[in-house]
Parts: structure tokens; C-alpha cells; sequence
């Protein structure tokens, strides 16, 4: 019989696609991940409408506009564990989606935002989905929210999206 033989003293500060705090100010949706392929959605990452806007959502690409971000997408009580302990998001799979409120989400391997700073969204490449601090030059979509303070454990960082018409 197999057991934990190790333990750690601190638990990882964040986990992709969960709250941030237990603030009950937050909007989480459901819609249907609508891409075709295994793991190109991911928890933490932000996503745009799909072609049945309202029902689904897809990655972002260069052709997404600000209008068509929809949240980021969350983790919650729907996923099953493998047997290899890997939690994957599928197609057609029905995710929750944060449109408004704070969580930890992925940023681009490199970037260390800090408490005020603006979120932009990249939509082009192996990191689009993934959050930054910087404009890109103007090609990476600006969100409306901000980074709610530095890294977490790894690329991920606490972002509050605000509501459609807060600032």
C-alpha cells in the first residue's frame, strides 16, 4: 500500500482558474468550451465568444475584438481527476467562466505584474488566452480590470475583472 511519504510546509500561493478570495462580489457563468481539441482550453486562461455567442467559448485569436471577451475561465466541482492526477478541459465540455470579479489567472512566462497594473489579453500565438501587463505595440487586447497584486506560484496571478461598466 502506497502513502505520502512528504509533505511541504506551504501550500502553492494560487492555483489557474480559481477564486481569488471568498469575496461573494463575482459573476460566474457556464458556457460550452467549443474548441476541438484536448487541453487548447486551459483553466486560467481568458476566453472570447464562440460562434454561438451567449453558449460558447473558444481561445482567442488575432481576428478577436474586445467586444467578444467573455471571462476566464474557472475551475470548479464539474472536473474529474485522471488516474494519472491531470485535470484536463475537453471539447464540448461545460466550463465556468468568470465575467466579472477576481481570480487567479495565467500570465505569459517572463511578465511580473504588479497590485494596479492593466490587464491585456494576448490573442496571437503559442500564448494567446494568456494575460500580460504590457500592450504588445497595440497586439494585445486591453481588458478591462487589472492585476490585483504580483505572481503567484508559477505564471499565475490574481486579475479582478470589473463589471461591464465599473472602471
Amino acid at each position: 500500500m502506497a502513502g505520502q511519504t512528504t509533505y511541504g510546509f506551504t501550500p502553492p500561493r494560487g492555483l489557474a482558474g480559481t477564486l481569488l478570495d471568498i469575496a461573494n462580489l463575482k459573476d460566474i457563468d457556464s458556457r460550452v468550451n467549443a474548441e476541438t481539441e484536448v487541453d487548447v482550453m486551459l483553466f486560467g486562461m481568458g476566453a472570447v465568444q464562440g460562434n454561438n455567442p451567449g453558449v460558447d467559448v473558444l481561445v482567442p485569436t488575432d481576428a478577436s475584438t474586445p467586444e467578444q471577451f467573455e471571462a476566464i475561465v474557472m475551475t470548479g466541482h464539474t472536473q474529474q481527476m485522471t488516474m494519472g492526477g491531470e485535470v484536463h478541459v475537453y471539447p464540448a465540455q461545460t466550463v465556468g467562466i468568470l465575467r466579472w470579479g477576481r481570480a487567479w489567472a495565467r500570465v505569459v512566462d517572463g511578465v511580473t505584474p504588479a497590485y494596479g497594473e492593466p490587464v491585456f489579453l494576448v490573442i496571437d500565438g503559442d500564448d494567446a488566452g494568456w494575460f500580460t501587463n504590457d500592450d504588445g505595440g497595440g497586439d494585445n487586447m486591453a481588458i478591462n480590470g487589472r492585476f490585483y497584486g504580483g505572481l503567484g506560484t508559477g505564471n499565475i496571478a490574481p486579475i479582478e475583472l470589473y463589471t461591464p461598466n465599473a472602471q
